[in-house]
């Protein structure tokens, strides 16, 4: 008996150890960073902790909720001037996070979109192709999947989440950092 429940006990653990793993990490921290800012010799974390206000309007301009009061953008500089931003989102997609950096011009234009982490299915990953549609969005663009962004056959969920954490990183840029030079 007691060799029948180890036999059961070593198959259950080979079958968790030999399946395949889902989560996808693409590029840690500081690799995201030299991409959003690849010539940029100075790159600084400016934290902001929303007041119920900012956050309040930052949510209505991107029409998705925000994670948490508490954001961290990345500005570049190079000789003295801001070269751009960086904004990492991590959310749900269906049960499971994902991790993408927004990369924004001084003026709050979508200079990149890119995905670092994915714990769903891989199949749901959102190809980089798609991810380049961003380019260029602003807040005088709205972006709405099936609307001003394509749906990804299959993966309307990822679709969506990224479409929000664009609009998100777009609508921070706005409430937070249009003033600045």
């Amino acid at each position: 008996m007691w060799c029948a429940v180890l036999a059961l006990a070593l198959a259950l653990l080979q079958a968790l150890w030999s399946a395949p793993g889902r989560a996808i990490v693409f590029h840690s921290r500081d690799e995201a960073l030299e991409m959003a800012f690849p010539d940029t010799p100075e790159v600084r974390p400016l934290d902001f902790y929303l007041t119920p206000e900012q956050r309040s309007e930052i949510e209505q301009r991107a029409r998705a909720k925000l994670e948490s009061n508490l954001i961290t953008v990345y500005v570049g500089f190079k000789n003295g001037q801001i070269t751009g931003y960086a904004i990492f989102d991590t959310h749900v997609v269906r049960t499971l996070p994902e991790a993408l950096l927004i990369v924004l011009s001084p003026r709050g234009e979508v200079q990149g979109t890119y995905l670092l982490a994915f714990y769903e299915p891989p199949e749901y990953a959102p190809p980089e192709p798609w991810l380049k549609k961003f380019t260029g969005a602003s807040h005088d663009r709205r972006l709405e999947v099936g609307q001003s962004i394509d749906a990804i056959a299959g993966s309307t969920l990822t679709a969506r989440a990224v479409a929000n954490a664009v609009a998100r990183a777009v609508a921070i840029h706005s409430v937070l950092l249009a003033e600045r030079k």
